[in-house]
């Protein structure tokens, strides 16, 4: 009886099991063809888009793609919004809005907001849920509802290399140096020097790299060692399991 009790069970889930399978094989497709590429554009017609440049399918909302310029080898997640102008269908002129480096990061759910020059420089990789803006609400007028006031735009630059953490927001008129570490959740605002990492909301810098000194305040972890060349996957994988191996006595 228990037998024919774990039949019954083995097929009453099957059928469950089958239309998983199929689900998961059908997105699998969905990811690999809706995604965007130079080769396979689809609807969106950029100014430019570099070699082996990838917006993850699904995409966020996308608009202005005459005025937006992506660099070579970028990474953009899923759900990441890219946008030049205020609304779609706009002219706004012969100049490129938007643009993106080479090698540039957006993690998913990202938002780049141009409605002035935001340019992001090579290299700078943006953890998920990042915000950029050239944009923001005013309310000068204290008797009109502040989503109905024109808003103030200023240019963003972000230079190369650059790590922005998750949940960041770049706001207009930010100037970012070389190599500016952004920590999660920070609010940046106005100009942050080369090698500079900045925290909190307002942000600040919180520490800096002194070319005589070193890094203020000093780093509290040693720096991490790089694999050497020449190393191979299956040599690190023998080296791990080494470290799991238990001593003997």
């Amino acid at each position: 009886m228990p037998k024919n009790r774990n039949a019954f069970s083995f097929l009453a889930r099957w059928p469950r099991r089958a239309a998983s399978r199929a689900v998961h094989r059908g997105w699998a497709w969905a990811q690999r063809t809706g995604a965007v590429t130079a080769e396979h554009p689809g609807r969106l017609r950029f100014r430019a888009i570099g070699t082996g440049t990838r917006l993850a399918f699904p995409q966020g909302t996308v608009f202005g793609e005459p005025w937006i310029e992506l660099g070579a080898h970028c990474v953009i997640g899923e759900q990441v919004t890219l946008t030049a102008g205020m609304m779609p269908d706009l002219d706004l002129g012969p100049d490129t809005v938007l643009t993106l480096g080479d090698g540039v990061v957006l993690g998913r759910g990202s938002h780049v907001i141009a409605d002035t020059t935001v340019t992001i420089g090579p290299d700078t990789y943006c953890g998920p849920y990042v915000y950029i803006t050239s944009t923001n609400h005013s309310y000068d007028d204290p008797h009109e509802p502040v989503g109905k006031q024109w808003p103030r735009m200023e240019p963003v630059a972000i230079g190369p290399g650059c790590w922005i953490g998750t949940g960041a927001v770049i706001l207009p008129g930010a100037r970012l140096g070389r190599n500016v570490v952004v920590a999660a959740g920070a609010v940046v605002r106005g100009e942050v020097p080369d090698h500079a990492v900045v925290a909190g909301a307002p942000a600040r810098v919180v520490r800096s790299w002194d070319p005589e000194k070193g890094w203020r305040p000093p780093l509290r972890t040693p720096a991490p060692v790089p694999i050497p060349e020449g190393v191979t996957p299956e040599q690190l994988l023998a080296l791990a399991e080494l470290d799991e191996a238990p001593e003997k006595p």
